[in-house]
């Protein structure tokens, strides 16, 4: 990541899009459009401390274990006990309980500032397992498919949780993410709560179907292959209920021509993918629909593949 051994350095990590409807929990890409601003300085005092929280949300803990990038950044000194301790400060630039990785921005971020004061640093993988450590703060489990688009950047499928396997998926050309977010807040706890710890066979077939077709279809370019597969039959229909208007607003998307939508993370956001001509119509018909049940929204159309957590200042 660097060459290491700075006394202050500020990392950027981006916002990312969760699950991509058919892969929970392993695919995962980068929202470049927001994310994350950590500053992390070597202190005399050991452990981590967090000396400010702003920007966009602001009443997180302080205390660096019930933070993401609090215990991120625990979990690397406690691989590298460097002799002395890390203060942190957060600029949060996502929503809190947006569903666009939020948490895992600030864990990412903290990971790879803290990292440019070590004397030899992390590679990205190790890095990775730190900030997943980060982001079970707020989700309750480890889970890698918002953590690893962040660091990594692009559309990323993670493989594995004790030795995860990053794979970056190439996007076929021509495609834009659009991703719309209501104004609505929606814990990933509680969205993770209400599903099922069990799955037919028809729907795991299916849904396997839709993944390994998804995947392949990234790779040869084939938008056919994509608008066929692009559809999550086992979280959306359990997850949906918990955004108001998402069937509108899903419909809107793809009556506007969309390659597929879906729940972006736990939510309440909501992404499709579409080709590039086609994006700021469907930005506007999906806000539209939100619009119509008196919610505010923001919303991209962005690239997929874009850069991800990278260091702006050392």
């Amino acid at each position: 990541m660097t060459a290491g051994g700075a006394k202050r350095a500020t990392a950027f990590a981006p916002a990312s899009v969760g699950n991509v409807g058919v892969g929970f929990d392993i695919l995962g890409f980068s929202l470049d459009a927001l994310g994350d601003t950590v500053t992390a300085s070597v202190s005399d005092a050991q452990g981590v401390s967090i000396t400010s929280i702003g920007g966009v949300v602001a009443d997180l803990p302080l205390d660096a274990a019930r933070n993401t990038a609090g215990r991120a950044v625990q979990a690397l000194l406690e691989r590298a006990a460097p002799g002395f301790g890390v203060a942190l400060q957060i600029d949060k630039g996502i929503p809190l309980g947006s569903g666009l990785g939020g948490s895992a921005a600030s864990a990412v971020g903290a990971v790879v500032a803290a990292n440019a004061l070590l004397p030899s640093p992390f590679d990205k993988i190790d890095l990775l397992k730190f900030a997943m450590q980060g982001e079970a703060v707020a989700s309750g489990a480890l889970h890698v498919d918002n953590v690893a688009p962040s660091l990594f950047g692009g559309l990323v499928l993670t493989v594995g949780v004790d030795n995860p396997r990053v794979k970056q998926i190439p996007a076929p050309s021509g495609v834009r993410a659009v991703v719309v977010h209501p104004h609505l807040f929606l814990a990933t706890r509680e969205a993770r709560s209400v599903l099922s710890r069990s799955v037919d066979m028809s729907d795991f077939v299916w849904q396997t179907a839709n993944l390994a077709g998804f995947i392949s279809a990234c790779y040869t370019n084939d938008l056919d292959m994509l608008r066929e597969c692009f559809e999550d039959v086992i979280i959306e229909r359990q997850r949906q209920s918990l955004i108001p208007g998402f069937a509108e607003v899903r419909a809107a998307a793809m009556n506007g021509g969309a390659l597929g939508c879906s729940i972006s993370g736990a939510g309440p956001s909501i992404f499709a993918w579409v080709e590039e001509q086609r994006a700021p119509l469907v930005v506007a018909a999906m806000q539209a629909q939100f619009a119509a049940r008196g919610l505010e929204s923001e919303g991209w159309a962005v690239e997929i593949e874009s850069a991800g957590a990278r260091l702006i200042e050392s």
